[in-house]
Parts: structure tokens; C-alpha cells; sequence
């Protein structure tokens, strides 16, 4: 054991990747593709409400986000030469708590809400592959494997939204941001917070016709992140669409197709950037199915909604599912 660790060592001396893709910060983002599912540009109701969802993710990568996460924790140096294959593996289990307060504003003939989302949960990550170094006439390999886990808090995220509605139209503009309360270390693979703040705005449309039981939402946003303070590192400015469409098969079930679009388009920058100018984006697709139901003196509400990614650059592409049970005044 000693001696495969004094090897891994040498060649981390001899033999490190440069130029390793590292979009959207090892590819982590602030925003989560898939965050708005169908009905999103309706208003919430008026006074308080509670969303409580769990979300389930496997995200699996290749060289790009496996050697970039390495460099970030240390394993490897950027400015040395050598070349790396590597997979990488992410598992995650959260918890997300949003107390909602919904209000009106006659001025502006809008509903708004106010809202504060945290997260609790455990995420895991492995990182696996061979490193290679050239020592000019020979070269010498080792293959390698390991990881880490954390359990805690993530960080905190405000929303506040404006809504709109006439007739089946129903109209919608947010802004959110993230606080960096959450677990996060620069040297661990496995983080919950994402260790920077960030701000995140958009609009959406909803098409709701209760008459006909049909409805399809489509929410588009960017997102302006801050340098994270650790690594010297500022991801670009993306550009994300979350949409659905469903069917109301009774007046309170509802099952339907969504899908999103996330893609980077400003170049990733800063003192610890010096890779130079790579972006990553995916889409994914899924299926949503929603109960609303009364429970005592509220409305109660069922979501569930599970993506497959696929067209993944600089980042992993992953499964995920999410269940979210809501309750409101009537």
C-alpha cells in the first residue's frame, strides 16, 4: 500500500495534465437544471406556504470534470505536463425546506411572493483512471481510485417573484441568488455548498386552460456568478430554459412531459482560471406527475419529476428525481 502511494506520488511530480476543462467550476453550478416544472408562472397562494422536496441525483463524467476536480483538490497540478483518463462519479441525497409568504401589490396589479430555500443532505464522490508520464524514452502509469463524502447544510437561496394572470395567461418574473452557508472545502471532492455567491434572474409563461385540462410552463434565466474566494475562480455567465407541458387526466391529477436546456455562455475567468475559455452545457428530459389534494383547513400538493441528461460538456451528465410535497391556504 505504502509503495502504491509513493508511485501515485512520483507521478503526480512527474506527470500532471495541463489545460484541464474546468467550466462552471469543476462543473458545479448554481443552477440547478430542472428547477421549474410545469404550472411555474402561477401565482402563489396569498399568506404562508411550505414546499419540503427530496432530490436524488447520479452524475457521472469523464476526463474533463475528473481531472479538473483533481486539480481543485490538489491531487494534481496544472502546470505540469502528462495526461490523465479518469471517470468521475457523484451521488447525492438533499433535502430542500422553502417556507413561501405570498402577497399582493396593487400598484403593479402583480402577486409576489417571498421565499427562502435550505438544504440539508449527503453527497458523495469518486474519482478513478490512470495517470500517465512521459519521462522521454519510457512511460510510466498508475492506475488510481478514491473519494470522499460530507453530510450538512447547503447554502441558502432568496427568491422573490412577480406574477401576472389574464384569462389562461399567466406571466412571471423571479430573482434568486445563492449565500455560501453551506459545507463546502476546496481540498474535499464532495461538497453540498458550491463555496460563492451568485445571482440568477429570469421570466416565465404559463398556458393554463382548466376548461380544456391542459397547461405548459416555460421559464428561461442567466446567472452571474461571484469569485469563489478559495480557489480564485469566477464560472461564466449561463443561460438555462426549464419547460413542461401536461394534462389534467381529473381536476387534480396531472402527468405530463418536461425538460431543460443549460448552457454557459460567457467564458470562465479569474486568478485561478488558467485553463482559458471553456464552457459546459446539457439538456435533459423527463416526465412529471402532480396530485393536489385538501388536507384539514389547506391544499395539499404531490410533485414528482424525474430527468435523463444527455449532450453533457465540461460536466457530468446524471439522472435525478425530485418529489416535493407543498402545502397552502386554500
Amino acid at each position: 500500500m505504502a509503495g502504491k502511494a509513493a508511485a501515485f506520488g512520483i507521478l503526480l511530480a512527474l506527470g500532471a495534465p495541463s489545460g484541464s476543462a474546468r467550466a462552471d467550476e469543476s462543473g458545479t453550478s448554481f443552477w440547478q437544471p430542472g428547477s421549474f416544472g410545469g404550472l411555474a408562472a402561477t401565482a402563489s397562494p396569498m399568506g404562508w406556504s411550505l414546499s419540503v422536496s427530496g432530490y436524488h441525483g447520479a452524475a457521472y463524467a469523464g476526463s474533463s470534470v475528473s481531472s479538473a476536480r483533481l486539480t481543485r483538490v490538489g491531487y494534481l497540478e496544472e502546470t505540469q505536463t502528462g495526461n490523465v483518463t479518469a471517470t468521475s462519479a457523484s451521488f447525492s441525497n438533499l433535502a430542500t425546506l422553502t417556507p413561501t409568504y405570498g402577497f399582493a401589490i396593487p400598484a403593479l396589479g402583480a402577486q409576489a411572493s417571498l421565499s427562502l430555500s435550505g438544504v440539508y443532505g449527503h453527497s458523495s464522490d469518486k474519482e478513478s483512471g490512470t495517470l500517465l508520464a512521459n519521462l522521454g524514452y519510457a512511460g510510466l502509469a498508475q492506475t488510481f481510485g478514491f473519494g470522499d463524502s460530507v453530510t450538512g447544510v447547503g447554502d441558502l437561496s432568496p427568491q422573490f417573484a412577480l406574477y401576472w394572470s389574464h384569462d389562461v395567461h399567466n406571466f412571471m418574473l423571479y430573482a434568486t441568488g445563492n449565500v455560501p452557508t453551506g459545507a463546502y472545502k476546496k481540498t474535499r471532492l464532495s461538497n453540498i455548498g458550491i463555496g460563492h455567491g451568485a445571482a440568477d434572474a429570469g421570466a416565465g409563461y404559463t398556458y393554463l386552460n382548466q376548461d380544456a385540462g391542459w397547461q405548459w410552463s416555460v421559464v428561461a434565466g442567466s446567472t452571474y456568478n461571484i469569485m469563489n474566494p478559495s480557489t480564485y475562480y469566477r464560472s461564466g455567465v449561463d443561460f438555462h430554459i426549464d419547460a413542461g407541458a401536461s394534462k389534467y387526466l381529473t381536476k387534480d391529477l396531472f402527468l405530463g412531459p418536461v425538460g431543460y436546456y443549460y448552457d454557459e455562455i460567457g467564458c470562465d475567468n479569474g486568478p485561478g482560471d488558467t485553463s482559458g475559455c471553456f464552457r459546459s452545457r446539457v439538456a435533459g428530459v423527463g416526465a412529471e406527475i402532480g396530485y393536489n389534494f385538501p388536507m384539514g383547513s389547506t391544499q395539499a400538493s404531490l410533485d414528482l419529476r424525474g430527468y435523463g441528461e444527455f449532450g453533457a460538456t465540461n460536466r457530468p451528465a446524471a439522472w435525478n428525481a425530485r418529489l416535493t410535497f407543498s402545502v397552502s391556504p386554500r
